[in-house]
């Protein structure tokens, strides 16, 4: 098992238990519980495996938590042939003519070969199938949980992805970061096609109100008509900053990308990353560029 030094740098490294394709977040001291796919937006950290003996006396390197390795290891063969085609590629530009190495980048024998951008997510990954609301999604790996919190108040129904960030708020109840989704509910001014932009604006205020501290204040990221899977959608991302007493968090980047999916409602994918977690936050783009219609 390979696994990174005490005085590493906090990052993502290759997850220390193997899960193919999957990196794993060090925060300089200990591995978090939360582990996603390398790809595009995540700058994933080479690790040298320590020859045997050589560990330094007290800095016995930490195992990775234990999860639900099952789900993290249904990912298809075809990924690992990619980590291996993309190492033979790496080895080869870094040798020079003369079979010197070409640079000081080059990898040494027991570097973990790095995912090369591409896909956001490798094919076969595993996804989430809404079948109510009309779409599905990457499943975000190892510690992300199935939602099972309740219907949210926007949707009439909800599925998808969270976990706890705190386990305790001053309100009594936990805060998390969440992957959901589901059909909108009546109320919130959903019209057909021309009032997605609308809606969805309407729908980011009802989040707001009703899942963060306040006072707070709001920084819209990206207000923009798209289509997904080609069928017309609207993306409302914003950035919410707090200073409330007994929070870990004092703010949250959120999006909300609302799909016309030709159904009497549209659906809609809610994704949040409070900025105790801020090294996910490429999570947001990887995810609303993934999403199929049913």
């Amino acid at each position: 098992m390979t696994g990174v030094g005490q005085d590493a740098a906090p990052g993502w490294y290759p997850d220390p238990a193997g899960a193919s394709g999957m990196v794993r977040w060090w925060s300089g001291t200990e591995w978090s519980d939360v582990m996603m796919p390398a790809g595009p937006g995540v700058e994933v950290h080479r690790v040298a495996a320590r020859p045997a003996g050589h560990e330094p006396a007290g800095q016995e390197v930490p195992p990775a938590p234990a999860g639900r390795r099952s789900r993290a290891r249904l990912w298809v063969a075809a990924g690992a042939v990619l980590v291996l085609l993309v190492a033979a590629v790496v080895a080869v530009l870094g040798t020079g003519p003369d079979g010197d190495d070409a640079s000081a980048t080059a990898l040494d024998p027991g570097i973990a070969p790095v995912p090369a951008p591409g896909e956001p997510f490798p094919p076969g990954t595993v996804r989430i199938i809404d079948e109510v609301a009309g779409i599905s999604y990457p499943y975000l790996g190892e510690g992300w949980s199935e939602f099972d919190l309740g219907r949210q108040l926007e949707t009439t129904a909800t599925a998808g992805q969270y976990f706890t960030t705190q386990e305790a708020t001053p309100d009594g109840g936990i805060f998390i970061s969440q992957c959901t989704s589901g059909p909108v509910a009546e109320g919130y001014g959903w019209a057909g096609p021309s009032t997605l932009q609308s809606t969805v604006t309407t729908l980011a205020a009802s989040v707001r109100a009703n899942y963060y501290p306040g006072p707070n204040t709001i920084e819209i990221r990206r207000d923009e008509p798209r289509t997904v899977d080609g069928r017309l959608a609207h993306l409302l991302e914003f950035q919410l900053s707090w200073d409330v007493e007994g929070y870990d968090a004092s703010g949250e980047r959120a999006a909300l990308l609302l799909v016309d999916v030709g159904r009497p409602a549209p659906a809609l994918l809610y994704v949040s990353i409070p900025n105790t977690h801020a090294e996910l936050y490429g999570v947001i783009d990887r995810v609303i560029t993934d999403v199929d219609v049913l």
